[in-house]
């Protein structure tokens, strides 16, 4: 290979990985819910809303399937109750950051300690 063909490969592996690490959370670059779906810190969807809402502290104290909803609406993320309830129930499992709780007939969320 000549030296221009290895500039230019050198030149698109530079954005290539700027690109993905910083999709990654790894640079200081702000990761809003539109982006890309990928994973990781990536808020997008109704599991990111959550994600998002975690990220904020909200699960600090246990939560009602319907204050979830509502703070999802108040910050963009406005889903179906079914989405939302997947969501939850999907984070919730073992090793998800939620736990699911009952109470009164009543199903909590809270930050898994």
């Amino acid at each position: 290979m000549d030296d221009k063909t290895l500039k230019t490969i050198e030149k698109r592996l530079a954005r290539l990985e700027k690109t993905v690490f910083a999709v990654a959370g790894l640079t200081s670059r702000k990761v809003s819910p539109s982006s890309s779906r990928s994973g990781g810190s990536d808020f997008s969807g109704a599991t990111g809303g959550i994600r998002f809402l975690t990220s904020k502290q909200f699960f600090k104290k246990k939560k009602t399937f319907s204050e979830v909803r509502t703070a999802m609406s108040s910050h963009d993320y406005n889903y179906s109750a079914q989405a939302a309830q997947t969501a939850l129930n999907r984070l919730s499992r073992a090793g998800g950051p939620l736990v699911a709780l009952r109470e009164g007939g009543k199903k909590l969320y809270a930050e898994r300690k």
